[in-house]
């Protein structure tokens, strides 16, 4: 045992662990000093309200992170880690979805109270789901068939199924940017399987048949609920958000003037104008356009390093590693973070239209911390077990 952590410490990725780190502080940071404003006067608490709590958050999200990083990635595989997973996911959907006891937030019916002390969002929860799932069945099927290239569509129906399942529950939450990248993410895992091209093309056939009636239902069911006052707004906004600068087009335009007022080198942190009210759940969405005016161009610089850091280096994993489960897992992993990050910016900078997605590692939300310090748990743990197959 004692050889095997020191071989283990010897092969660890270091770097992907201190960037892990850095963020997650670094956004701890910048949780507090955005959401002075909104602790003290919307909620009447102390400045610190939010700064405590997602100091909580993390602390339980670096425990699970060293559970992660120690056990072997190749035990996602087993039956006795998928079974459990994909009940609990059912569960959870079936509670949000068709029970009805979701709680309401931003639009979009897809979070569940815990006792009072934290919401959690069964939507966040797929996403490193949906990516353990596909990799640990894939994976598991193809070493059963002697090669993923022998697999079948019908070798993988249950899988898909299960992912058209959490589809269509996300969509009915009407949660649209949790659907496109949990959509986004499975397609990662499934393009980098090794199946047969002919097996691909069957299965986007099938997704892009079934993806028509799901939309068309969606529309029919549940227009109301997605045709929001707020979410119709940020469509007719995207093009020009001054034209509502009162109304649709307010958080992005006080977002221009956050990222606008910050210059080289910021006002400094703690001096935000704009969090100051006028940009709504500073501490979440719109955390960057606070660290644009307090820090700058360069704390810009350095959240956007440190994320591309993470992505670029998962998917350097994912291409030299010969194991396909390592291979699928990193895939879908960078594909998260990676998306993730391009929605939230995207959103902010005016490229797409706002969609509620926080920033990884950065924004605030106790769910959102957990589930990436887990998949970085992962991604670190295939990393540094490469390279010791790699000394082999």
């Amino acid at each position: 045992m004692k050889s095997y952590f020191k071989q283990y410490l010897r092969n660890f990725d270091y770097g992907l662990f201190f960037v892990f780190i850095f963020l997650s502080l670094f956004g701890l940071v910048m949780i507090y000093s955005s959401s002075i404003w909104v602790s003290i006067v919307y909620l009447g608490e102390s400045p610190d309200y939010y700064f405590l709590k997602q100091r909580t958050n993390l602390i339980l999200a670096f425990l699970l992170f060293l559970v992660v990083v120690i056990v072997p990635y190749k035990r996602l595989s087993s039956k006795v880690i998928l079974m459990p997973l994909m009940v609990l996911m059912i569960i959870l959907e079936f509670w949000v979805t068709f029970a009805g006891n979701g709680k309401t937030t931003t639009g979009s019916q897809s979070w569940i109270s815990i006792f009072g002390l934290m919401n959690f969002q069964p939507s966040e929860f797929a996403k490193l789901f949906i990516i353990i799932f596909f990799a640990g069945t894939f994976y598991r099927k193809s070493i059963n068939k002697g090669s993923a290239q022998l697999l079948k569509f019908d070798d993988i129906s249950f899988p898909l199924g299960m992912w058209l399942f959490i589809l269509g529950c996300v969509g009915l939450e009407t949660d649209i940017g949790a659907l496109f990248i949990i959509f986004v993410i499975a397609m990662s895992v499934v393009v980098t399987s090794g199946l047969r091209g002919k097996v691909l093309l069957r299965i986007f056939g099938m997704i892009s048949g079934l993806g028509a009636v799901v939309v068309s239902a969606l529309l029919l069911l549940k227009w109301e609920s997605i045709s929001t006052a707020s979410r119709i707004g940020r469509f007719t906004s995207y093009l020009d958000p001054f034209a509502y600068a009162q109304g649709s087009g307010y958080q992005v335009v006080n977002g221009y003037y956050a990222i606008g007022s910050g210059g080289l080198e910021g006002k400094g942190l703690g001096q935000s104008v704009q969090k100051l009210g006028y940009l709504p759940e500073p501490q979440t969405d719109f955390i960057m356009a606070v660290i644009a005016e307090e820090l700058g161009l360069l704390g810009v610089s350095i959240v956007i390093l440190g994320l591309g850091f993470i992505v670029i280096r998962g998917f350097y994993i994912a291409m030299i590693t010969k194991d396909p489960l390592a291979r699928m897992l990193a895939a879908g992993i960078s594909t998260w973070i990676g998306l993730q990050t391009f929605i939230n910016l995207g959103g902010l900078s005016g490229i797409i239209p706002l969609t509620g997605v926080t920033l990884p590692f950065i924004s605030y939300g106790g769910t959102s911390i957990l589930l990436l310090s887990v998949a970085m748990g992962i991604l670190i743990n295939v990393s540094t077990y490469h390279k010791i197959e790699k000394r082999k």
